[in-house]
């Protein structure tokens, strides 16, 4: 199930977030704790949380820009619908909050970057990191 998330997710958020084998973070001063904190404050950070009450995995989005912040999902967690429904919950707040284009980045030759393309994203160059900028309207 889909809900808010809270500041007593964050450890789980970040464990999740330094557990994926791709689009690893390898500056953890690019995305910290106060990041999470802003996000969850705005209201715009979701997360999987299982029956059993493990978070499985998170998402989240910058009303400011209309990009997707974060989409996670914790190693053996995959296949599951996690990632697309998370990543639904996000795109519908860019939306609620007025923006007609959603966009992210990602690593080139990703499993991420199959995802966003089977779920109707397209591809428009490369960030000033290498990285594949997606867009999808919203």
């Amino acid at each position: 199930m889909i809900r808010l998330a809270t500041r007593t997710d964050i450890p789980r958020i970040f464990e999740i977030r330094y557990s994926v084998r791709e689009n690893r973070l390898t500056d953890p001063s690019l995305v910290t704790g106060a990041d999470a904190e802003r996000f969850i404050g705005d209201g715009a950070l979701w997360v999987w949380q299982e029956a059993d009450g493990l978070v499985a995995g998170f998402s989240g989005s910058d009303r400011r820009d209309g990009s997707i912040w974060a989409l996670f999902v914790a190693p053996g967690h995959e296949g599951k619908g996690i990632g697309r429904a998370l990543l639904t919950r996000a795109c519908d707040a860019l939306r609620d909050a007025g923006h007609c284009e959603a966009w992210l980045t990602t690593e080139p030759g990703s499993r991420a970057e199959r995802h966003y393309r089977a779920a109707g994203w397209t591809a428009g160059g490369l960030s000033a990191k290498g990285e594949l900028i997606f867009r999808k309207v919203l």
